[in-house]
């Protein structure tokens, strides 16, 4: 019997289940019924079966099977398969028919993948965890190790809930996912342990194996203990495990590790109870695809769930939340001796301040807070505010340049002088867009800053006399002879942006031709070879999601500039990367703080900083005005549709009117931590959170009169393309 799906089938046979697509065995099962047990040992035994019967009814197939264990426990399940969401859906129903003194079992619906075995001849795909091969990930992360048997991840560490597999020679994909945000909330009376028996515990994990015909439980001190079991493993398989279970990962917090067993891991795993009558459903999306290159198919995968799986859009009102915001900006900016700026950080929600330091960029984003601050104060007749911003960057480009070229990162108040830091090649390029921003600003409205302007162009002079010869710049120089300190140069899109607008009010050809060259290294190896890595300085040299975003931006600019198909090829690759972070679904999460927001609204919106999820924060939210452009590039709705998303969801971690209770209302906390249902967080502000909201907005107000996206929505299309052409009047 068979069901069909596009060109692909499913056919039963034998007790078991195959995948074609036309002649071609793409994925089976041989014994589909399968089953993690919780021994009265208390460790993980698994065993499978094929199903003993199989009966089409319409266009669904319902397969079942009873699993009998070796110590007389009988497990029947039923599987529903049916076409849905241009694939299939699966749901398993588990019901413990017969236990003798087992503690718990899980279930697990999977493929084998049968073009290889080999884990190195597929590219993966999970959202904020995993792409392609985890080259650049940290030692701890999933998929780094590749020796594992067990790459599982608890799905609410996924900003949408899929895994998947591509093959590196055909192209053909399987994908899994949860198949709705329906997460329930968890017992909060059991502590996470080797594993657990939580009858509450609604996650599912998904992920791909290769285990050995044994058990393999972690003891608290790292030993793997190993006992030989009669499944024999028939190949590479995706798999979705309910309840769901971390597989093995990399043990950080066990310093006798390196002496005692070397390389210990942990695997982390949840049961439901092995009592007679418990069961469980749950149901699971498959979705199979053929594509030419990693780019295509991660974009058609996060898009066939973000349509099913995406939370609705928070209301905000924009308007009035920007002012609110730029009003507490402009409370908060104080005069410290003879410097302007922001406290590093504030506690929440009384702010109190709990460091005084100045960020050149990254996430202090001084000098863009004193351009918000120039453009606020003037348009809306804030005097107090303008002031403030010219303050800051007047103190910036008075103090802050070296004989160089490259201007000092972080001022200390307290010690009137510059932190030790690292030239870091992302924080500049930050804080000179920002500086040249309002050096545009204010010329335009007839008052010349040539010092502003004349920092701007020392600096630019700099990157254009250390470009590397492959057109590529350093990731950080060190100070004392700008020489260079970290020999990564993934960063290097970073700068393009500046040194294009800096072009553009100068004329100087050299500023062109050199974010050009930047350009060319950074489609060779940014894009074309995903390296988004190390934009977070206080990070190492790994994925992330601000390295998406930077090449958004200066990816955006070369094709706003030229107009040429390589550079919109490269920024589309660059934007279906980085939406990737973003987490679109929502399942309950705890709060233990009365004044936060995550104590009524949900988390989507927030977005992972680093590969291994779990948490995040507003980092999104700078991203709305060039998504939005995107799509009027592009014509492309999904792009307007998900830059609505973040310019909505992202603040609905913020005390938008003042409702919580913060000292300064329409502020939010900096990010902190859910996937295990509980909010944690440092609790404190930190100036970029507030800066990458109220920039976008000042952004899209500018190009295209609305605060929202629902406002720029208003124009014509032709109205939008033509204010879409910023470089047209960028220039004062």
């Amino acid at each position: 019997m068979k069901i069909q799906s596009g060109n692909y089938v499913l056919s039963f046979e034998n007790g078991g289940v195959e995948v074609t697509r036309g002649d071609q065995l793409l994925y089976f099962n041989r014994r589909p019924v399968y089953a993690l047990i919780k021994t009265v040992l208390s460790i993980t035994e698994f065993y499978d079966a094929p199903y003993d019967k199989a009966v089409q009814d319409g266009l669904r197939v319902v397969a079942e099977g009873v699993l009998k264990t070796p110590t007389g426990a009988e497990l029947g399940m039923k599987d529903v398969y049916e076409p849905a969401d241009g694939g299939f859906k699966v749901t398993r129903t588990t019901t413990v028919l017969k236990n003798t003194d087992d503690y718990g079992f899980a279930s697990k619906v999977s493929f084998v993948l049968a073009a290889s075995d080999n884990v190195l001849d597929y590219e993966y795909f999970s959202p904020a965890n995993w792409y392609k091969q985890n080259e650049y990930s940290k030692p701890y992360s999933m998929g780094y190790d590749k020796e594992c048997e067990y790459f599982w991840r608890n799905e609410v560490n996924y900003t949408l809930p899929l895994f998947a597999a591509q093959n590196k020679a055909s192209g053909e994909m399987i994908m899994l996912s949860r198949w709705a945000a329906d997460v329930g909330m968890r017992d909060m009376n059991f502590v996470q342990s080797e594993h657990i028996v939580d009858r509450k515990f609604t996650i599912g994990a998904i992920g791909i194996s290769k285990p050995e015909s044994e058990t393999i439980n972690y003891l608290y001190y790292g030993f793997p203990l190993r006992k030989k079991i009669s499944t024999v493993r028939q190949g590479l398989t995706i798999d979705y495990v309910y309840p769901g279970t971390d597989g093995q990962l990399p043990r950080m917090d066990r310093g006798y590790n390196v002496d005692y067993m070397m390389r210990t891991k942990t695997m982390t795993r949840v049961y439901h109870p092995m009592e007679e009558g418990f069961s469980h459903t749950f149901s699971v999306g498959v979705n199979f695809g053929c594509y030419d290159g990693f780019y295509p198919m991660m974009k058609d995968a996060w898009r066939t769930i973000y349509a099913r799986m995406a939370d609705p859009i928070f209301p905000v009102d924009h308007e009035r939340h920007y002012k609110i915001s730029m009003e507490s900006l402009a409370a908060l900016t104080k005069q410290y001796g003879d410097s302007w700026g922001l406290p590093f950080s504030c506690q929440l929600p009384q702010f109190d301040v709990s460091s005084v330091s100045f960020q050149f960029g990254f996430v202090g984003q001084q000098p863009g807070i004193g351009y918000q601050l120039i453009r606020y104060g003037d348009k809306y007749g804030r005097p107090d505010a303008y002031q403030k911003g010219l303050n800051i960057v007047d103190f910036w480009v008075r103090k802050a340049m070296t004989p160089f070229g490259a201007p000092q990162n972080c001022y200390n108040p307290t010690i009137n002088g510059f932190e030790p830091m690292p030239f870091w090649t992302r924080m500049i390029a930050d804080g000179l867009e920002n500086i040249l921003d309002a050096y545009v600003y204010m010329k335009k409205k007839g008052e010349d800053k040539p010092d502003w302007l004349a920092f701007c162009m020392k600096a630019a002079d700099r990157f254009v006399r250390i470009q590397n010869e492959d057109g590529s710049w350093y990731r950080a120089y060190n100070t004392d002879d700008d020489s260079m300190r970290m020999d990564s140069k993934a960063n290097t899109i970073s700068v393009v942006r500046f040194l294009i607008q800096l072009y553009l009010v100068t004329g100087n050809e050299a500023y062109k031709k050199t974010a050009l060259r930047a350009g060319d290294w950074a489609y060779e190896n940014t894009y074309k070879l995903m390296e988004y890595r190390g934009s977070t300085c206080d990070n190492t040299d790994i994925t992330d999601n601000e390295s998406g975003i930077y090449a958004i931006f200066g990816f955006m600019a070369l094709y706003d500039l030229t107009g040429e198909a390589k550079w919109l090829e490269a920024l589309t690759g660059a934007a279906d990367y980085t939406e990737t972070w973003t987490y679109c679904w929502s399942f309950p999460v705890k709060c233990n703080w009365p004044n936060h927001p995550f104590t009524k609204n949900p988390i989507s919106g927030q977005s992972p900083v680093t590969l291994g999820g779990g948490g995040g924060d507003m980092y999104m939210a700078a991203c709305a005005y060039v998504y939005y452009r995107l799509y009027v590039m592009t014509g492309d709705a999904h792009y307007r549709d998900y830059a609505e998303f973040i310019h909505n969801n992202a603040r609905q971690a913020n005390d938008l009117y003042g409702d919580f209770g913060y000292a300064y209302p329409g502020l939010s906390h900096e990010g902190g931590h859910f996937a295990q249902q509980v909010f944690n967080s440092h609790y404190h502000w930190l100036p970029w959170v507030t800066y990458i909201e109220v920039d976008p907005v000042s952004r899209l107000y500018d190009t295209f009169g609305a605060y929202d996206i629902a406002g720029a929505e208003k124009l014509t299309p032709e109205e939008r393309k033509e204010r879409n052409r910023i470089y047209d009047h960028f220039a004062p």
